[in-house]
């Protein structure tokens, strides 16, 4: 009886497997190496399989066949593909499979070390990428046989067609990453891939020259006519995204895109830099509790206290080697997920930018100097919490708290925020900047100023007081708010080469406010020190943006409404 189950068994299974399909070692190994990693497609079904076995490794040095894509040049099918391609794309369509892709490829097929003269290029194949378990081997197979007729009758012979399994992933790369807490060991060294305020930008087509800050998001709302809209954009400098700022540009659909990208090659690699510092100085630390540890462990005297020492040094080492844990793999997430600019960088692109300008004809003789560009979805929204400035571990609670609070022991309008992240939840009027609440350690009134930036991360300055005069290089004249570099005993720079477009703030009464969008400074020559720092109003360059974007919302926390 149980010799007859078993016959029957074999024979469901034998008829549930296609003539055509793969066998499981074929399907499983067939696109080997051509990821690299070992992560390569499954095959589906292929048109030669009856004429082209697929060998099987046999023997002591059984050998898998490792196999590269190449490109598809010089063929026939290259004369006709303009028009075939279409066709067998509505081939496919017509029996309603769900289909990812259709490329035309070769495979070049490796032979084992020390044999490598023996490697061969195949044909030419038509490579269909189906949705995983969408579809049979029997209806590729169908549907197959009637796109090689259509190629013959274009003249096209010696065609495989291939099919596997493939799933759609854009190449933008993965989102930005999440603001975690400052208990987590990769807090401050993951800020530079994180969608809050300090964001450092390149564009494409100025990524080697000039790179700059995110000054703000906003939702625009509703389009120019009035029609509802979604679209979230991201401000800087003109100069920061645009080559050319002497003429007002405007992206429109089906022309190039200047793509925005979060860091440039210098700044990337910083931040790689700085996980790797940071990796390296918690390896000192776990390495000093060990020996503690190891120190204390072989005392003669081992006693309630020598064990309670023990306790604690071992804690401070679990610890330090799990922040090492934690820093390692977000090296390695962002060496493997970030490190294409092109591929996995870009969040978004150029869609407005006002050529830069002074207001003359308003009488202020502001600068105006911003662009907007469109935030690619699917990299900014799932971490988006609004306008929000991480205030990172730079410095201390205390200490930033003492840095706003010039006045010695006297009130503050500084209250270090929840989870150092501190939200932008409103504008400075010129009433605000005229007569600020804060006085300083000499009875004198002061308003104290933050930013985050691409070069000089979290500063502190003061606002200078009343406005500034400016002339350019070429003889233009402006008015700007100041900033001056502040400190206890010496005074740290407020500003640096790569800040441009960094929001300014102060806060009051625990809410903090916009001061000015950042543009350039004053130093005393080449690449010495910024003593001061110029910005745009904040409601001046609001009111700028309001012009083009007539229902921009600053201040909501969610990506939608």
């Amino acid at each position: 009886m149980a010799s007859n189950l078993s016959a029957l068994t074999f024979a469901s299974d034998a008829a549930a497997v296609s003539v055509h399909g793969p066998d499981e070692y074929e399907r499983t190994s067939y696109y080997n190496g051509i990821t690299g990693d070992g992560d390569h497609p499954d095959l589906v079904y292929r048109s030669d399989i009856l004429t082209t076995p697929f060998p099987k490794p046999v023997g002591r040095h059984a050998h898998i066949p490792v196999k590269s894509l190449r490109g598809v040049f010089d063929t026939p099918l290259n004369g006709v593909w303009d028009a075939v391609g279409p066709q067998i794309r509505d081939l496919i369509k017509a029996r309603k499979i769900d289909w990812s892709s259709i490329d035309p490829a070769r495979f070049f097929t490796h032979s084992p070390l020390g044999e490598e003269a023996k490697g061969s290029l195949g044909p030419v194949v038509i490579w269909v990428g189906v949705i995983p378990g969408s579809t049979s081997a029997d209806t590729a197979h169908e549907v197959s046989q009637e796109i090689l007729t259509l190629l013959r009758k274009n003249g096209v012979d010696g065609t495989v067609v291939e099919w596997r399994e493939a799933v759609p992933q854009r190449l933008a790369g993965p989102p930005l990453m999440r603001h975690v807490d400052s208990s987590n060991a990769t807090h401050h060294v993951r800020r530079f891939l994180t969608a809050l305020l300090g964001v450092p930008l390149a564009t494409e087509e100025m990524e080697e020259d000039s790179q700059g800050t995110l000054t703000l998001w906003f939702h625009e709302n509703k389009d120019k006519d009035g029609n509802p809209s979604n679209k979230v954009y991201g401000v800087s400098n003109c100069h920061v995204l645009r080559k050319n700022t002497t003429v007002d540009y405007e992206h429109r659909g089906g022309a190039p895109m200047n793509h925005v990208r979060v860091c440039g090659m210098r700044r990337f690699q910083r931040g790689l830099d700085e996980i790797t510092k940071a990796i390296a100085d918690r390896g000192v630390l776990a390495d000093l509790w060990a020996r503690d540890i190891v120190e204390l462990q072989a005392k003669e005297r081992q006693d309630a206290e020598n064990a309670r020492a023990i306790k604690a040094k071992q804690r401070q080492l679990d610890d330090e080697t799990e922040a090492i844990a934690d820093l390692e793999a977000l090296h390695g997430d962002v060496t493997k997920y970030w490190s294409d600019i092109k591929l996995h960088r870009n969040i978004g692109h150029v869609q407005y930018a006002a050529a830069i300008s002074v207001d003359v004809e308003g009488g202020t003789l502001y600068t105006s100097d911003w662009a907007a560009f469109l935030a690619a979805e699917a990299k900014v929204r799932d971490e988006f919490e609004g306008n929000v400035v991480d205030l990172g571990s730079k410095y201390d609670p205390q200490d930033l708290t003492y840095m706003f609070s010039p006045l010695g022991g006297g009130p503050t309008t500084f209250k270090f925020p929840d989870e150092r992240k501190l939200r932008i939840e409103g504008c400075a009027t010129k009433e605000d900047l005229a007569h600020p609440a804060e006085f300083d350690s000499e009875g004198q009134r002061c308003l104290m100023v933050g930013k985050d930036g691409n070069t000089t991360d979290l500063t502190v300055g003061r606002y200078a007081g009343l406005v500034s005069f400016t002339r350019n290089k070429v003889g233009i004249e402006s008015v700007e708010l100041g900033i001056y570099n502040s400190g206890d005993k010496t005074a740290e720079i407020f500003s640096a080469k790569g800040d441009s477009g960094s929001l300014a703030w102060h806060t009051t009464n625990g809410k903090a406010h916009i001061v000015g969008q950042l543009h350039s400074g004053q130093n005393k020559g080449g690449s010495t020190s910024n003593h001061v720092t110029y910005c745009t109003p904040g409601w001046y360059f609001l009111g700028q943006i309001k012009k083009r974007f007539e229902y921009a919302d600053f201040y909501r926390t969610t990506w939608s409404a």
